[in-house]
């Protein structure tokens, strides 16, 4: 289960150096419930990330619920932190959610690779559209 963002954000500013902030991402994507490999489709494959990263939108009453996963342990981290921002939320508030705001106080743009950081903004345009669609 995935943790709340608050909680990670709290472990993310108690870790040492970046060595264990990496294996807190780690460690969060593995967090993530196991991802049905019949919904890892082109259709929720999310488009420019150096791995292949999928997000599967369930509507939950008002709500909104994600599964996601990755094929590379630091993007399934990073994939499962967009998540935790977005899990069990209204459809309004996944559109007022300050993603970029967020990662970033983690300061994690500056120590992703490049095609890394070019995949996180898919990640929250898929989370969005999927906010965006509920709350048509």
């Amino acid at each position: 289960m995935l943790p709340s963002f608050a909680d990670i954000e709290a472990d993310w500013d108690a870790a040492f150096d970046w060595d264990d902030r990496y294996a807190l991402l780690i460690a969060l994507g593995r967090s993530l419930e196991p991802m049905d490999t019949v919904l890892k489709t082109a259709a929720t494959r999310v488009p420019g990330c150096s791995a292949s990263v999928w997000v599967y939108p369930v509507r939950d009453g008002d709500r909104l619920r994600f599964q996601a996963d990755s094929d590379a342990a630091i993007t399934k981290g990073i994939v499962a932190l967009v998540v935790a921002m977005a899990d069990g939320k209204t459809a309004a508030d996944v559109l007022a959610t300050d993603f970029a705001g967020a990662i970033e106080r983690l300061g994690l743009r500056q120590h992703l690779s490049s095609n890394r950081t070019q995949g996180l903004p898919n990640m929250i345009a898929r989370v969005r559209e999927a906010a965006a669609r509920l709350a048509a």
